[in-house]
């Protein structure tokens, strides 16, 4: 009995996959690069845990402030990708270019406050 629903699970997830797979080769380019800037964020904020966890967070303000700072440039990343989305209905009437412009001055507004912070 476990072996079969091990082998059923197994080939949902593969199918899963598959169809994930098969939805995200058809996102455009734009997407994608804005997908991997989310990724690239995101990883750099998680290897900066993993140092804190390694080495110690003596100076804390700029632990604090280089996770904050990747983790709102993700989510900053992320808001520009719904709006940039040609699919999403709630965002037509908005260009790609004032998208970004917004973007780009959260962008500097969310990093004056992080280098405030510093000190």
């Amino acid at each position: 009995m476990g072996k079969a629903s091990t082998s059923s699970t197994t080939k949902d997830a593969l199918a899963l996959f598959s169809s994930l797979r098969l939805a995200y080769s058809a996102t455009p380019t734009s997407l994608k690069i804005i997908d991997l800037y989310v990724g690239f964020a995101v990883s750099t904020a998680l290897i900066q845990v993993v140092y804190m966890a390694i080495v110690g967070s003596f100076p804390f303000n700029s632990f604090l402030s280089g996770v904050l700072s990747c983790t709102g440039t993700a989510v900053l990343a992320v808001c520009l990708r719904i709006q940039v989305n040609k699919e999403n209905k709630e965002f037509k009437d908005l260009p790609p270019e004032r998208a970004f412009a917004d973007f780009v001055l959260c962008n500097l507004v969310l990093h004056l406050v992080i280098m405030n912070f510093l000190g």
